[in-house]
């Protein structure tokens, strides 16, 4: 049956009002779907974009003035290459799977470009005073700027906040590192001033709650076992101001940290304390020993106090024996600085206050790499972890050995000890050649050439690399863990002075610390404007043979 003439949609009729109305309902509805659905897009996209340019998009509040513990970690001269050799060789040595890693592994969240105002090479002083007062500055300074002006360091900023500070390291106390974060001084070969500084003798007084390393010697004067030049006992002077301890026995008499009594002064060693490789337990603490003691009394100091600790933690003697080219020692110090980093993660997982530990070296030292090509022919894409392990004492000390050999001039005795005591058992190597005997009688009475020697036999059989005796120029990489959330959202921005996940200029790292706490460089730098800085040439002494050539 058609439709009625008065039901045609053709005449117009109330058929066709109602049908345009319906229509006109219907075009209204997926105009108003189509709006919301274009805001919705428009949200999404915007969102997505802020997660894309900033990492750390989390809603999370960081509060710079919430109580907090910072500690900062140095791997002087550790660069990549590094942690494979030291992996590789522990997986060896420990019978791991390959898929066994390090601690420090677990925690990598980018790397740092580290060249300083005066070269695209750093030294330590330069790159250190990059963290210390987030600044570039020249190769040789310690907490200045390159016009020599002393600037604020985060140590120095954190105690004008109420913070407690320490210093933990291996090396000397007054060396290049913990130098350029609690002192002032226009060169690095300045130890006896640094010391002073340290002890607080400058305007900003004393800086530093605790100090552990090595470096008796520019607090002592020559005619009591020291180098300094002034004759000052400067552990005298100060004894009734600071509690000491310059032993293993007084060491261990802290108690793990916890019969401290603030400030504290750990002297362990007269220079350096000695490579992990031949350190004796039962004269020296490990690294991670020290830094159970640091962590424990700075714990106990502050944990009725508003403000928490900065604590800077370096493994110094991986520059050390990278400085040397020795790799039986250079893995082994990897490996200790690793154990106490998993001491620093166990810390801040059981603690309760907000904390952060950030590790990067200064720069990478020796050049080296994991391969070797040691002939003419085709090289083989293999290296030998074994060597290393058979090496049970570093070039450094053996080269000693061999210098203070008594019987040089019995020619057939002093040939059968490089033979037998140096090369085999001390060194593990049975297949030397007659030209390794020759050259190591040839530089027997002189220390420093003769560990060149005893490395690079090392080496080349271990099919280690080396390109340099001194720094490189390798982007090193940035480790961090915090139990805070809000800390862990900026640490993971990729974007330049906002986090330190990616690729970033070293003194980034001091401006991210600075800006987490709160902290005022600059204020301190109006401090110290007077402190006494450049060297008395009359006193100065350069007794670093590893940066001897770097003013």
């Amino acid at each position: 049956m058609g439709l009625s003439n008065d039901q045609s949609p053709l005449l117009g009729g109330d058929s066709l009002t109602c049908w345009n109305k319906k229509q006109s309902g219907i075009k209204r509805n997926l105009s108003y779907l189509l709006n919301i659905i274009t805001i919705g897009i428009i949200a999404y996209l915007c969102i997505f974009a802020k997660h894309s340019d900033n990492d750390d998009n989390t809603g999370l509040s960081l509060n710079p003035q919430k109580k907090k513990n910072i500690i900062m970690m140095v791997t002087d001269g550790m660069g990549p290459a590094s942690l494979s050799a030291a992996r590789s060789f522990r997986q060896f040595r420990d019978k791991l799977a390959i898929n066994d890693i390090l601690t420090l592994d677990k925690y990598l969240i980018g790397s740092s470009r580290t060249r300083s105002s005066s070269s695209l090479v750093t030294d330590s002083a330069a790159g250190a005073t990059a963290f210390s007062c987030a600044l570039k500055s020249y190769n040789g300074a310690i907490g200045v700027t390159p016009d020599k002006t002393p600037c604020g360091t985060v140590l120095e900023a954190l105690k004008l906040q109420g913070y407690y500070t320490g210093l933990v390291v291996t090396t000397r106390i007054t060396d290049a590192t913990p130098a350029a974060f609690s002192s002032h001084v226009d060169y690095r070969f300045q130890e006896d001033l640094i010391a002073q500084h340290q002890l607080g003798e400058y305007p900003f007084g004393r800086a530093v709650d605790l100090i552990l390393g090595g470096g008796r010697c520019h607090f002592l004067p020559t005619s009591e076992g020291g180098c300094r030049a002034d004759n000052r006992n400067l552990i005298k002077e100060y004894s009734d101001k600071w509690q000491y301890v310059g032993d293993r026995v007084s060491f261990d008499q802290l108690q793990g940290g916890k019969n401290v009594s603030l400030p504290l002064l750990g002297l362990l060693a007269n220079t350096d304390i000695p490579y992990d490789i031949e350190r004796k337990d039962s004269e020296y603490p490990s690294l991670a020993e020290q830094v159970q003691v640091a962590l424990t009394a700075l714990s106990e100091a502050t944990k009725d106090s508003e403000q928490g600790f900065f604590l800077l933690i370096e493994g110094s003697r991986i520059d050390h024996a990278s400085h040397h080219n020795d790799p039986a020692a250079h893995v082994r110090e990897v490996l200790a600085y690793d154990r106490a980093f998993e001491e620093v993660i166990k810390f801040i997982d059981n603690s309760e206050i907000e904390t952060v530990a950030i590790s990067t070296s200064d720069h990478e030292t020796g050049g080296l790499v994991v391969a070797r090509q040691v002939s003419e022919s085709y090289p083989d894409y293999l290296w030998y972890p074994e060597v290393l392990l058979n090496s049970t004492h570093s070039g450094d000390y053996l080269s000693h050995k061999v210098v203070h050999y008594k019987e040089k001039d019995n020619t057939k005795k002093f040939t059968n000890f490089i033979k037998h005591e140096i090369l085999e058992k001390d060194l593990g190597i049975s297949d030397y050649t007659a030209k390794d005997v020759d050259l190591i009688i040839e530089k027997a009475n002189n220390a420093g050439e003769l560990l060149y020697v005893l490395n690079n036999i090392v080496s080349i059989r271990a099919q280690i690399g080396w390109t340099t005796h001194g720094h490189s120029a390798v982007d090193v990489n940035i480790y961090a863990h915090t139990n805070s959330p809000a800390i862990k959202s900026k640490l993971l921005s990729h974007k330049a002075y906002d986090g330190l996940s990616g690729n970033h200029e070293n003194i980034e790292i001091g401006a991210f610390i600075e800006y987490i706490t709160g902290s005022d460089l600059n204020q301190v730098t109006q401090l110290i404007k007077k402190t006494e800085h450049s060297p008395d040439n009359n006193k100065a002494k350069v007794d670093d043979i590893f940066h001897a050539n770097v003013l």
